[in-house]
């Protein structure tokens, strides 16, 4: 089922926070609650037929707000193919921005604000940054730090990308570069489409903007990184890093030099 379109045409700065879910009857509420009490921005649920009746609490969330909307897939999908959906949503419907927000707690809508801050002063793609100054993670073991740390360097050295935190997924993205981004071209599905936007984004030239977040260990209901969602990240890396050298070497061979990241 598609989310009605909004009644009044958005203002171009306006932000829809996309929310993919499953299995998050326990925060889904409050999380919601917090992110429409701090900010102006409206929200699209995505629930993947969660059996927990996540969906369930989606409608009536929907029902009590105008400014929540839901969209029902019939399975589980993936968080690449939510996020894709609810940004072709966020342009349909008129938006300026489009957000990236787990619903599990973990990203603290008090941290929000900020972001918007940095999107609506000019950032075309705005990253909660856990790995800065003034960033932090609670409640994470010493083991889940280092293997967060190390995805991330990985990523960095193979894309030669100067972001320092690939992997989030707490980002405000302007309508301008979500187009040029071009979703019909995504194509990772799990937790690897963080890495592929921030850095496709930062290959276009788009201003980036890292804001330090403080990333909370959820504490209700189940993570949902797997194995399989690892490995498409490291898999898809490793073929994107081919594309930069390949890149690279024609640019030598042109006489020109290779793009540079940046901050």
């Amino acid at each position: 089922m598609q989310p009605p379109v909004t009644p009044a045409s958005p203002a171009p700065d306006s932000v829809l926070v996309v929310l993919p879910t499953f299995n998050e009857r326990e925060s889904l509420s409050r999380v919601v609650a917090e992110v429409l009490d701090l900010t102006d921005a409206h929200v699209l649920i995505v629930d993947d037929a969660s059996p927990d009746g996540t969906g369930a609490v989606a409608d009536a969330l929907a029902l009590a707000d105008p400014r929540v909307t839901v969209l029902h897939r019939p399975a589980k999908l993936g968080l690449g193919t939510a996020y894709v959906t609810g940004f072709q949503q966020a342009l349909a419907r008129g938006f300026g921005f489009a957000a990236e927000m787990d619903a599990d707690g973990s990203h603290r809508p008090r941290d929000f604000p900020e972001l918007l801050v940095a999107a609506r002063a000019g950032a075309g793609l705005v990253i909660g940054t856990r790995w800065m100054p003034g960033g932090a993670i609670v409640n994470w073991p010493t083991h889940r730090r280092l293997i967060s740390q190390g995805g991330t360097a990985f990523a960095r050295r193979a894309l030669r990308s100067e972001l320092r935190d690939l992997t989030s997924g707490f980002r405000v993205l302007s309508r301008e570069w979500i187009e040029q981004l071009g979703l019909d071209r995504i194509d990772s599905e799990g937790y690897a489409f963080q890495v592929e936007t921030a850095w496709r984004l930062e290959q276009l030239g788009c201003p980036v903007a890292e804001v330090p977040i403080t990333f909370v260990e959820r504490t209700a209901g189940r993570s949902k990184m797997s194995t399989r969602i690892v490995w498409e990240a490291f898999v898809n890396v490793l073929r994107w890093g081919r594309e930069v050298r390949r890149a690279s070497g024609a640019l030598r061979v042109a006489g020109g030099s290779a793009p540079t990241g940046r901050n």
